[in-house]
């Protein structure tokens, strides 16, 4: 059976090779109507649907459940070239009946300290581009304005003078006000998730894989957890396929 999931909605398509026939069903997103739905079929069953922004809770619940479940890599999913007609219905079919085929490319389920670990350190990666972006702004407004800073930008001595800076017109003073605040608070947000990852380094089961990349050099704390939450299985990977990955 495939699903098509989506956060508002999930299609499930599942083919009866007994009967020979095609049921499609539109099922709430919950993970238990899901199962619920699923163990209703006549088995064995065995499901797919595309990893994305719903996770892998299903696929946990649906394991607990006793119903193989293979999570597929959107990206390697080859589409014919003249298929230009995507639908949900269309899309589950279609992961039901690679799955039946057995030519779907699966990925590793991650456990749920993995998937919250990613998380974190996903978190942290959004909160660096943020504060990339807001201080962009930030230098930008006060070009448009002339002024310009000459040295080393970002250091203690470019934060006091960033807050010297005074406008006479009170749109431009609002504004600036607004943006600097901005960089101070993704600032901060960034150092919170920063003491986070760095107080996980030290717990299991991250602290021995952490520490031995950590020994390599240029390999920081957070660098190594980051490897560490995107690979989780070292032993998937040879020396010769985990630089593509």
């Amino acid at each position: 059976m495939g699903l098509d999931v989506h956060a508002r909605s999930v299609v499930g398509c599942a083919i009866d090779d007994e009967a020979c026939e095609i049921r499609t069903q539109r099922v709430a997103p919950q993970a238990d109507a899901i199962v619920a739905w699923v163990l209703e079929l006549p088995g064995p069953v065995a499901v797919t649907y595309e990893a994305g922004p719903t996770g892998f809770g299903l696929a946990r619940a649906l394991a607990a459940a006793g119903v193989r479940c293979e999570v597929v890599a959107p990206s390697k999913l080859e589409r014919p070239a003249g298929d230009k007609v995507k639908t949900d219905r269309r899309d589950a079919e279609r992961l039901a009946r690679l799955l039946r085929i057995g030519e779907l490319p699966a990925v590793r389920v991650p456990s749920e300290a993995e998937e919250a670990a990613r998380d974190l350190v996903r978190a942290r990666e959004d909160a660096r581009g943020d504060l990339m972006r807001a201080r962009h702004r930030l230098s930008k407004l006060l070009l448009r304005q002339g002024i310009v800073w000459e040295r080393s930008a970002w250091t203690g001595e470019h934060t006091d003078w960033l807050r010297r800076q005074h406008f006479d017109r009170r749109g431009v003073q609002l504004a600036f006000d607004e943006a600097l605040e901005a960089v101070f608070s993704v600032h901060a947000r960034r150092d919170r998730l920063d003491a986070a990852i760095e107080q996980m380094a030290d717990t299991e089961p991250l602290a021995g894989p952490v520490g031995r990349l950590r020994c390599l050099r240029g390999v920081s704390t957070l660098t190594a957890v980051g490897l560490c939450v995107e690979v989780a299985d070292w032993h998937r990977f040879t020396g010769s396929t985990i630089g593509s990955y």
